[in-house]
C-alpha cells in the first residue's frame, strides 16, 4: 500500500476517471493553467513534486515540460471539499502555456465579447526552455 493510497481512494474522480488540476505560481498566485490528472498522474504528481496530467487528446500521462523544458516543479497541493479538484502551487520554469504565454489566461474578455492579450509571451511555440 502506497502512502497516498488513502486519499487517493478518497478523491471523486468524474465517469472518465479524471479531476481537474489549476496550476497556480506558488509566489504570485497566478492561475496558470487547467489541466486534467487520472489517478495515476496526481500519485506520480505527489510522489515526484513535479506536475503530471492525464491528455485527453493523447490518451497519456505526460509531465508538464518533459519535451519543452517547462516544468512545473510542485511546491502544495491542495484539494476542495468535494475532492474532485486540486490546485497545484507550483514553480513554474518558463511558460506554463504551449503558445507561449507564461499563463494559458493570457487574454481577457472586453465588455464587446473581444479579447484582449494582457499575458506575457515568455516563448515561441515549439521552443525547449533555455535553447533557441
Amino acid at each position: 500500500m502506497g502512502k497516498f493510497d488513502n486519499l487517493l481512494n478518497q478523491c471523486k474522480f468524474d465517469d472518465r476517471g479524471l479531476i481537474s488540476a489549476v496550476a497556480q505560481d506558488h509566489l504570485t498566485g497566478e492561475v496558470l493553467m487547467l489541466a486534467w490528472m487520472n489517478r495515476e498522474a496526481l500519485e506520480q504528481t505527489l510522489q515526484r513534486r513535479v506536475a503530471c496530467y492525464w491528455s485527453r487528446s493523447r490518451g497519456k500521462l505526460w509531465v508538464k515540460g518533459e519535451t519543452s523544458g517547462h516544468f512545473q516543479k510542485v511546491k502544495e497541493v491542495l484539494i476542495d471539499c468535494d475532492q474532485d479538484a486540486v490546485v497545484l502551487r507550483i514553480e513554474q520554469t518558463g511558460g506554463a502555456c504551449h503558445t507561449g504565454y507564461r499563463s494559458c489566461f493570457y487574454r481577457r474578455v472586453e465588455e464587446d465579447g473581444g479579447l484582449t492579450v494582457t499575458g506575457e509571451k515568455v516563448f515561441e511555440e515549439g521552443e525547449v526552455y533555455g535553447k533557441p
